[in-house]
Parts: structure tokens; C-alpha cells; sequence
């Protein structure tokens, strides 16, 4: 019988979860089971119910909400551990509780115990997955931190996710595009269907403003289980919305909540400029409200006065001045861009590169007219990605609107940022980083925040 060592740190428990097979690097031909889940958790004593819990599942602003809600329950003085993906400089960053990462004493003891119920049980569990065991592990620091709520993001889908054993006090879920359609179909629809798959009978559905064919889904997914609707278009109204390179300010009003009767938080604030960002802290605020309708204001205004998240629209540097943004759908492309001209101007440098299956086009036909110099490069190695192609898509589409950026192909991403840079300082320009948060990450690394 061989006998492992003690793990002391979260660097060792990491390591090992990394032997295990990932498919957010490599693709998964078997497809996917809760069944994992639902028997490591039942082995464990269920830790996913050591505190309740908050589900948040959805395509775009999942991460912030998830990230706002825990923001505003530690603000209101609860311990809360927060639960989302993908990170972008430390692994460390997909579970914390608050806005710290977890005692190393408690990732090492929740590793410890993760790695004994696998080497007891392994056998019968056969293909054990990372991010099984990554969510296992954290809601195994939740409860050795002895967390008091959780905030827990979804991966890529919702029905079989490996977060899908919560049974949580509500769930909460933003925007739906067509994102991973090679694994949860091609149809706002059926994307729409498996996202909905998170809904338990009789709990609570926060739902953020959807197309008609998502919204058909999701109001049928609630009235079959029984599950309160709370849309936020009818529920929720964003009032003086103000955008600047500090911030985003806005008035938020509530309606139509038994619980509450109207109520209205004038100019609220967040550290991060964006509507995109005030509909999902909006979001935030009317599940917490529903959630707990006795939380205090100034635990809201804290809480969201307080909060960050790495790439999203994150300025790194002000000279020259620097934004990172992990937009990498055609959407939160235009968004991003839409947010960044407004504050910085067209004209500037723009850094991108992503990873494999994303719709390349569609990004190249929002970005060519926007920036005078585009430089095309690898996101990291994390994911593949086939620079060329993404350069011979932006030339094409350059060519085709008859627009002049000088494009770039630079794949190795250090000599990228180091141009980008180079040409910011000679021209006063500024400096847009997107397409993948595996990038933001990479360009984040030399510029230390």
C-alpha cells in the first residue's frame, strides 16, 4: 500500500488535480454526468451544503455577478465563499472567501481529505474529471473555512455541471448566447435548456433580460418546476446611468417584490466602467434583495463600491494606458469595444487573440474599424488557438470594408505587449486587450496590478 505524502499547500493539491484528464484544455468526446458529482458528494458528507448558497449559471456577466453577490454578503458581515471560472493570473482566484484567497492550511486540509475519499473510491468512480474534483475541493474549503453563504458560478453549462448537486436558496441567470455549441447545441434554445437544468423545484429564478426564443425556455422550465420568476425587466430599472474611466454610477430601482414594495439605491457606484457592468451588478443587487430582503443598503453600496475582478475591463496601466477584457464572443466583443472607444476614442492599438471554435468573423468585422494598429497574437497555451487563421480573418476583413489598421502578426504574446507598448509611447495611443481571458491573463503577468 503506497502512502502519500501530506499535502501542505495549495501548489501541491493543484498539481495534483492536474494529472486528472481537463476539458477545458482537451475536448470531451464521451460527453458529460452529474452521476460523478452526486456520488463524491454523498462520500463526503455533502460540503455543498455546508452553508446556502447562491447558483448563478448563464453565457455572459456570470462571473461578475457571482463575484458582486459575494462581495455584498461579505460587506453585510457574512463569511461567504466564492466559487467561478476561468482565472487569470492565480488558480487561487476561482474560489476565495471574500475578495481573499482561502488559509493555505485550508486549501492543504480540504486537499488532504479530497485525496482520500479518491484513493478510497476511485475504483468505482471511474474517469474522474479536474473540474469535478476542483469543485469538490472547493466546497470541501467552504466548509473547513466554515463559510456562512456561498456564491457559486456554473461551468460551461448548467444540467450537468458539476455545481448542479446545489440546492440553493435561489438561482440566478444572465444572458444567454450561443457559446459552446459544440456541447450544448446550436440554438439559443437549447443553450437556454441546459442552462436551465440548475432550476430545483420551488426555488427562486433571478432571470436577466432575454431574447423571446430564451425567455420561451426558461418561463417554461420555472412553470414545470414550480420555480418563482422574477424577470429582471419587470422587476428592475436602471435610472442615471454614468460612465467614466473611474467608474460607473447609477440609480437602481426595484418594483414589483412583495417582499420589498419599491425601493430605490441612488448612485450606486463600481470601480469598473461599463452598462454592461451596471445590469449585472443591478442583477446582483435584485437577487441578494430577494434573497435576503432584510440586507442593509450600505452593505450593497459597500460591497459593490469595493469589488474587482480581474479582466474585466481592468485598466492595468496609465501610460501608456492599458485595458485588458476577457470579451471573447461577438457580443461581449461589441460591448467591450463600445464601452472603450467611449472612454479612450477610436484609433488606439488592439492586442487580440483566442482561442480555438470562436467566431473569429464576427469579431474581426466589429474590431478593423475601430483601432489604426490591430496585432494578432496566441493566447497563451493554455487552449489551442490558431493564430494565422485569426490574422488571415482580420486582413480579409480589412480588406473587405476597405479600412487601412496596420495589422500585425507578432504570435509569441511577450513580443506583442512589448510592441503594442513601443508603438503606444511613440503615437499616444491607447492600448485594448481582448478576445480571451487567456490572454488578458498573459498581458496581465507584465503589468503587475
Amino acid at each position: 500500500m503506497v502512502i502519500s505524502t501530506a499535502f501542505t499547500n495549495s501548489t501541491e493539491v493543484y498539481e495534483w488535480l492536474s494529472t486528472f484528464i481537463n476539458f477545458e484544455k482537451v475536448k470531451n468526446q464521451h460527453g458529460f454526468s452529474i452521476d460523478h458529482m452526486k456520488a463524491l458528494t454523498e462520500l463526503a458528507g455533502h460540503p455543498e451544503s455546508c452553508a446556502p448558497s447562491i447558483h448563478i449559471a448563464g453565457s455572459k456577466g456570470k462571473g461578475s455577478v457571482t463575484g458582486m453577490i459575494a462581495a455584498i454578503f461579505e460587506a453585510w458581515g457574512k463569511k461567504t465563499a466564492r466559487y467561478a471560472s476561468p482565472h487569470v493570473s492565480d488558480f487561487r482566484e476561482r474560489f476565495t472567501m471574500g475578495k481573499e484567497f482561502f488559509a493555505e492550511n485550508v486549501y492543504a486540509a480540504a486537499g488532504n481529505e479530497l485525496r482520500a475519499l479518491v484513493d478510497l473510491h476511485s475504483a468505482g468512480i471511474e474517469d474522474i474529471t479536474f473540474f469535478e474534483l476542483f469543485t469538490l475541493w472547493f466546497f470541501l474549503c467552504a466548509r473547513q473555512a466554515r463559510c456562512e453563504l456561498m456564491s457559486v458560478e456554473t461551468g460551461m453549462g448548467g444540467k450537468l455541471d458539476a455545481t448542479n448537486v446545489l440546492d440553493p436558496l435561489l438561482y440566478v441567470i444572465t444572458i444567454i448566447e450561443l457559446e459552446h455549441t459544440e456541447y450544448l447545441g446550436n440554438t439559443i434554445a437549447a443553450i437556454a435548456g441546459e442552462k436551465a437544468g440548475i432550476i430545483k423545484h420551488g426555488r427562486p429564478l433571478i432571470l436577466a433580460e432575454q431574447s423571446d426564443e430564451a425567455l420561451e425556455v426558461f418561463t417554461a422550465h420555472a412553470a414545470r418546476k414550480e420555480s418563482p420568476l422574477i424577470y429582471f425587466p419587470e422587476n428592475a430599472e436602471i435610472q442615471n446611468l454614468l460612465i467614466d474611466r473611474n467608474g460607473t454610477s447609477f440609480t437602481l430601482l426595484l418594483k414589483n417584490l412583495a417582499a420589498l414594495g419599491t425601493t430605490v439605491f441612488r448612485e450606486l457606484f463600481l470601480p469598473t466602467p461599463g452598462e454592461v457592468q451596471a445590469k449585472n451588478a443591478a442583477l446582483s443587487v435584485l437577487a441578494v434583495k430577494t434573497a435576503y430582503p432584510e440586507i442593509e443598503e450600505s452593505a450593497i453600496r459597500q460591497g459593490l463600491a469595493g469589488f474587482t475582478l480581474p479582466a474585466r475591463f481592468e485598466r492595468i496601466s496609465e501610460t501608456p494606458p492599458i485595458v485588458i477584457d476577457g470579451a471573447h464572443t461577438g457580443r461581449s466583443v461589441d460591448l467591450c469595444l463600445k464601452t472603450f472607444n467611449s472612454l479612450y476614442g477610436s484609433g488606439g492599438i488592439l492586442i487580440f487573440g483566442c482561442a480555438e471554435g470562436k467566431d473569429v468573423l464576427s469579431m474581426a468585422e466589429l474590431c478593423v474599424s475601430h483601432f489604426s494598429r490591430i496585432i494578432i497574437t496566441r493566447p497563451g497555451t493554455f487552449k489551442e488557438s490558431r493564430p494565422e487563421e485569426i490574422y488571415a480573418a482580420f486582413a480579409r476583413e480589412a480588406e473587405r470594408l476597405n479600412e487601412k489598421p496596420e495589422i500585425l502578426f507578432l504570435p509569441e504574446t511577450g513580443q506583442a505587449v512589448d510592441r503594442a507598448v513601443e508603438l503606444a509611447l511613440e503615437h499616444g495611443l491607447p492600448i485594448l486587450g481582448t478576445g480571451s481571458f487567456y490572454l488578458a491573463g498573459e498581458i496581465r503577468k507584465r503589468f503587475p496590478v
